[in-house]
């Protein structure tokens, strides 16, 4: 299957250079190019992409907006939005996982990686990379106080989790991927897979982004320093 992408971005050379990149691999394909996020919502429902790379900082709607709005259409909830941002940790990469984003990359990062988060989103299996998780846990920790945000009713939500799940999901909280978690609880990678579905299916999580997002705001780990 050829993977749909849609850019957002209000920089035309930055659009057309991702163009060029995504449009030479043989399973992606650009349907199209925003240079706001209004015109990026309405693209997303035009041309059904699988992912959105999305800009934050674009005049208008920004890129936090429009991500909350695709997040919150249910006719859109197989899109999966790819925040790219100079800056990788800030308020507004926070704010764009609570509001449905599946990741976010720096604007700086190499081609393949770039091509490998698309490739990592469209398949469900987003938060991106260990240095987009760290980067999150990051800033969670430059917050300081995490139970100014804590959500009482994703808490609660937590109980539906089985011991095991709730293992499971402190391990993807501190950004392991499923075939690390495997090895720290000595079961098989499928077995982690199935744990982090469930719980995804428990929480109401689109993908691993906002299940660290949940893991953190409802209390169940705790930022720390190292």
């Amino acid at each position: 299957m050829t993977i749909r992408v849609l850019l957002a971005d209000d920089q035309a050379l930055l659009r057309s250079a991702f163009r060029v990149l995504v449009d030479s691999e043989p399973d992606m394909e650009v349907v199209g190019e925003a240079s706001d996020g209004a015109e990026a919502v309405r693209l997303a429902r035009e041309t059904r992409a699988d992912v959105v790379l999305m800009d934050i900082r674009m005049p208008g709607t920004d890129g936090l907006a429009a991500t909350r709005l695709i997040s919150e259409d249910p006719a859109l909830d197989r899109v999966r939005v790819v925040i790219l941002t100079t800056f990788e940790v800030d308020d507004y990469v926070v704010q764009a996982l609570r509001a449905g984003a599946s990741g976010f990359l720096g604007k700086g990062s190499e081609p393949e990686e770039l091509l490998s988060a698309i490739r990592v989103a469209a398949g469900g299996e987003a938060l991106l990379s260990p240095t987009a998780t760290k980067g999150l846990i990051a800033r969670f920790l430059a917050q300081g106080d995490a139970g100014a945000d804590r959500d009482p009713a994703r808490a609660e939500r937590l109980d539906a989790l089985t011991s095991r799940e709730r293992e499971v999901l402190v391990q993807v909280a501190g950004g392991h991927s499923n075939d690390e978690i495997a090895e720290r609880l000595e079961v098989s990678p499928l077995t982690v897979k199935t744990h982090v579905n469930r719980a995804m299916a428990k929480l109401r999580a689109r993908d691993r982004a906002q299940l660290v997002v949940i893991a953190y705001e409802s209390g169940l780990v705790r930022p720390r320093m190292e």
